[in-house]
């Protein structure tokens, strides 16, 4: 049951964006950045140098620097390699095995690495809230809004906004920061956020979000 290959396709614009339900906005003061199992195993079956990883780590990348500016905690939620059969629960019976052990596969892409400061939570299931202790590392910073990136949309990363948005989080789901199996997954994902429990934005746009107290104080 392994991961079949991903065509290239392009990554959503702007342009692309379904319409929001709710207007938040994303605080520095309140957010935690995920970055949602940019794991090797879960990489690999990407088109090397194409659109749309090219774009995902890319945007990632720029979301850490920026919360690396202001603060904002950042969180890393990945799989762990080699689970037994009890460990997977129903997962086995819908993906086999998981990630293999001992290959190094379970490791966050070197692009991505986890800086000192950062959280890497150990995730069991779709949600990082299951079986983790996410909600109650937000509650310790005095946190409640989670900025959503990473693979794969329509599964982990959708099933987490939901989760968030059901423990009274403000939730956002990055567009371009993200990336699934195909361009009609990626986009039924972004548009049941829009619809149900998130908002969708842009890099660009979170980015912003996040520059406002810096662009505050410089006025």
């Amino acid at each position: 049951m392994a991961i079949p290959a991903i065509p290239s396709y392009p990554m959503p614009t702007e342009a692309d964006l379904p319409a929001n339900r709710v207007s938040w906005e994303v605080d520095p003061e309140r957010a935690v950045l995920l970055v949602h199992d940019m794991q090797r195993y879960f990489v690999r079956p990407f088109e090397d140098g194409a659109s749309p990883i090219t774009e995902l780590v890319a945007n990632i990348r720029a979301l850490r620097a920026a919360c690396a500016e202001t603060g904002v905690p950042v969180v890393f939620s990945a799989q762990p390699g080699g689970q037994t059969p009890r460990q997977r629960g129903l997962l086995q019976d819908y993906w086999g095995d998981g990630i293999p052990g001992g290959l190094g596969e379970e490791r966050i892409v070197d692009d991505l690495a986890p800086g000192d400061d950062d959280v890497v939570l150990t995730k069991w299931r779709y949600s990082a809230f299951v079986r983790t202790d996410l909600r109650e590392r937000m509650r310790e910073w005095g946190r409640d809004q989670l900025v959503v990136t990473g693979i794969y949309a329509h599964i982990g990363v959708l099933m987490t906004a939901a989760d968030a948005f059901m423990n009274d989080c403000q939730t956002f789901v990055v567009a371009d920061a993200v990336a699934d199996f195909s361009v009609e997954h990626h986009r039924m994902a972004v548009e049941y956020a829009a619809q149900r429990c998130a908002v969708v934005t842009t890099t660009e746009r979170a980015a912003t979000w996040l520059a406002a107290p810096r662009a505050a104080k410089a006025g």
